[in-house]
Formats: C-alpha cells, structure tokens, sequence
C-alpha cells in the first residue's frame, strides 16, 4: 500500500472553509450592528433601518407648501384684494416679501394677508452694481431669504408668484402631489405668447404665473444663487434668472397647463371657456385684462370665481362637450365659469380650441399663440351664444351641485337655419346638474358623464320655456 501524502495547500483550503463558515454564521446569528448606522463607503449597498414611517408614505397635503410672494409697497394696495381672495389664514404658510416696511396706512397688518417679510439687503453684493435691474435681483432671491428663515421642517414644496398672482390651492396640491419632492423638481408653464418665450426662454417657468421648486432642489440651489447673479448679471427678471440657474444644474422644467402666466389683451374668456383639460391652478395679470365677468370689476370678478372654488376646485373651469340633437345643438359647458350654445354640431376637437377673443400683449410674426385658436365671427351657425356663471350651490343634501349660467346679451344674429336647425335667442339661463363628489383627478369619465346627462336632461326639459 502507498503512503497517503497530503498537500499543504489541500489543509490550508479546508482550515479556511471552517474558519469562513464560523465567521459567517457569528455575523449572522450573533452579531447585530446598529440600524441607524451607515455602512462603509466601500459597500455597494447601504441597507437603514427605521421605525418612523418615511415621508413618501402619506401624500403631499397644503401644510408641506411655503409660499414665496413678492410684491411692492407701491402696487399692494391695488394688489393685495388679488392675494387675499385666495389665501387662507392658519392654512396657507408663507411670506410676502416687500422691499420696505410697511408705512402706516397697511399697520397693523391684517391677518388676512401672509406675513409680512423684508427682503434682505442685496446692495451689500460685490455684483450688486454690475446687475442689470437690481428689482429682479431681489425677486430672485426671495426663494434664499425665505429659505434662510427656517422652519423649514416640514417644507416640500417652496411656491414662487407675484403678489397680482392667483392660487386655486386644492388644485395645487393635487399637482405637486404627483412629483417626488426629495428628487429635483421645476414645475411650472412657459407663457402663452410665443414673441415672450422667444424674448426669453422656451424653457423658463413665469415668475408671475408662479413656480414650484422641491425642497431638495432648493436647499441645493440655496448656496449658488449668490454665484448665479455673478454669472447673469446682464438678465433683467427674476424667473430667467432662476431658469438659467436651474439649468446649470441639470434641472429642466416640468410643464404643467395649468399654470397661467396670461400674457393677454383684453377679454380671456375664450381661453377660460376652453381650458386645457389640466387642473387650473393659477391665474395672473389681471391689471392688464378685462374682467372676466360681465358687469363685474376685477376685485369682484376673482371673488365670483372663487365662490365655485370653494365648492370643487377639480372641476373649475374644465370643459364638458355634449349635444342636443333635437334641436341640432352644440353645448360646451366651462364649469363654474360660463357656457356656450352653438346652433350646429361641432366635434369636440373644434370646441376644445379657445375663441380668440383676447390679443397678445406684444405683436409679433406668425404664430402668435402656443396653442391653437378659433377666430371669433358673425357666423350665425358658428357663433355661439355666451352664458357666464351666475351662481353655484349644493343641494339634495350636498349630494348635487348647481350651477346657473345666466346671458351675457342677445347674440345679435340671425338663427342659423342650416339643416333645420333651431334658434336658441329664447334661451337666457342654463342650470347644470353634477355630482357633489370630489374628483381625486380631473377629467374622469365619470364626471363627463354625469355632467353630459345633467345637461341633456335640462336642455330637453327646460331649454323650451
């Protein structure tokens, strides 16, 4: 027989296997490292664990918003009637900032404003002579002096806007909730003109039709804003500024149409009556328009809209489309604004194009708007005749709502006799029936629906009185 031989090699392999599984079973069954404790930089995953439920798991309510408002003393008293009609005492939170203290005539200041708050001194900035318009210096770094104020434990979401701005906040919230605050968000709307988008950028969220930044974003941008304004000094508004900034992050803009910077001449309620199908969540330049009620003023005209508001934003202004075919009738309902009768049958891809019955703030070639648009005319079979919202309540035990759209003035036409179609002159009020449920997200099925059978039920039952 012949001696067995065994390697040095073959021992050291097994002594360490045995020694492996010992020191494996130890760091599993025995060894219990602390959860909260980051792992070293040279593992690839880094594993914490907590008992406290993390931020992501409940959603985005109106208390993770800060509001950043940026006004004048020279304009807040014509302005602050705007702000107050919106804003929500010991709801809302947030600041207006103000270039200089408030003289006698606004103190004490009204708890039916937001808090007042000094802009700090940009002056003592080496680049502060070089900018080209200190104004929007300050208005850009509104956003740092807010952050810079603290309490800023709960913040998700910092919201920038003018003081002539208006919020729809319920419709806000909803917005913001769809986006991830702890990524970096932009979210905003370029300008309805496309002369402003060239003028500055295709890529830039309106300051004055208001922008969300996420609190991740902004505690990043916070130390750089500084450096921003000595890179941009030549820009002379705050909203390019905070655009180009973002960009040199890597941050683009997220679009939401809602968000309206309405730079427009005149009467919007072409656009108000064909909004996108998209959450309205502001409005601004209401110095610069009509009123978008008849016979109302400005002041009283915001605070009409806000009363159907109050009862659903989620349904404000969204645009229900149906048809009376008896008397071969077009209805577009604008609910909570208006509604319009059209004496023909039109698709709905006609009807969802705003009448242009406004103008762009400034002239310029082809094509004027970023959006598609019918032009008004005398028409009588494309004419419509304009109702505007009278009233809204709930009824039925809150279980329907009402809203009342009462003529603007008679259309002034001739009935459109086209294939026997029939005049609505006769017509001076329409009611609209829906449902008192809060949508969770606009422009469900079911809200059409509900809406559409409302509308027919009172056109074939009352439209003929």
């Amino acid at each position: 027989m012949k001696p067995k031989f065994r390697s040095p090699l073959v021992a050291f392999g097994k002594v360490l296997a045995i020694s492996g599984l010992v020191l494996l079973i130890f760091c599993t069954f025995l060894y219990n490292p602390p959860c909260d404790k980051s792992s070293d930089l040279s593992s690839p995953v880094e594993i914490t664990w907590s008992n406290s439920s993390k931020t992501m798991d409940y959603p985005t309510n109106i208390s993770h918003i800060k509001f950043v408002l940026v006004g004048s003393l020279e304009t807040w008293k014509k302005r602050r009637p705007y702000t107050e009609a919106w804003w929500r005492p010991n709801e809302t939170w947030g600041n207006i900032f103000m270039d200089s203290p408030p003289s006698k005539e606004f103190l004490p200041w009204p708890e039916t404003s937001p808090p007042f708050q000094l802009n700090e001194d940009a002056t003592k900035l080496p680049v502060y002579p070089k900018l080209a318009n200190p104004i929007a210096a300050r208005i850009f770094r509104s956003v740092l002096d807010s952050f810079r104020l603290g309490d800023n434990k709960d913040v998700r979401w910092f919201v920038m806007a003018d003081d002539d701005t208006i919020f729809f906040v319920d419709n806000l919230v909803e917005v913001l909730a769809k986006y991830n605050h702890t990524k970096h968000y932009y979210v905003g709307m370029y300008s309805e003109c496309v002369i402003s988008n060239f003028l500055f950028s295709f890529d830039m969220a309106y300051g004055g039709a208001g922008y969300a930044l996420s609190y991740s974003l902004v505690e990043e941008l916070a130390p750089l804003m500084d450096h921003c304004l000595e890179r941009y000094p030549f820009m002379h508004t705050g909203d390019h500024l905070s655009s180009s900034c973002l960009s040199d992050l890597g941050v683009g803009l997220t679009v939401e149409r809602g968000i309206h910077q309405i730079d427009l001449l005149g009467d919007i309620s072409g656009m108000l009556s064909s909004h996108p199908q998209s959450p309205i969540v502001t409005l601004h330049h209401f110095d610069n328009i009509d009123p978008i009620f008849p016979s109302k003023n400005r002041t009283e005209s915001i605070n009409h809209l806000m009363k159907a508001a109050k009862v659903d934003q989620s349904r404000l202004a969204q645009q229900t489309i149906c048809y009376h075919r008896p008397s071969n009738w077009s209805v577009s309902i604008s609910w909570g604004y208006s509604a319009h009768i059209y004496e023909n049958i039109f698709p709905r891809s006609v009807l969802r194009k705003p009448l242009e019955t406004f103008a762009p703030w400034k002239n310029g070639p082809p094509p004027v708007y970023m959006f598609n648009t019918r032009l008004p005319t005398n028409d009588p079979c494309q004419a419509p005749h304009v109702f505007f919202m009278e009233s809204v309540k709930k009824m039925t035990g809150d279980a329907l709502v009402l809203t009342t759209y009462r003529r603007k003035a008679p259309r002034g036409l001739r009935p459109c006799f086209f294939a026997g179609n029939h005049s609505a002159d006769h017509v001076n009020e329409i009611r609209v029936f829906s449902n008192a449920t809060v949508r969770k997200e606009v422009g469900l099925t079911i809200f059409s629906f509900a809406l559409i059978y409302f509308v027919l039920q009172f056109i074939s039952k009352i439209f003929i009185e």
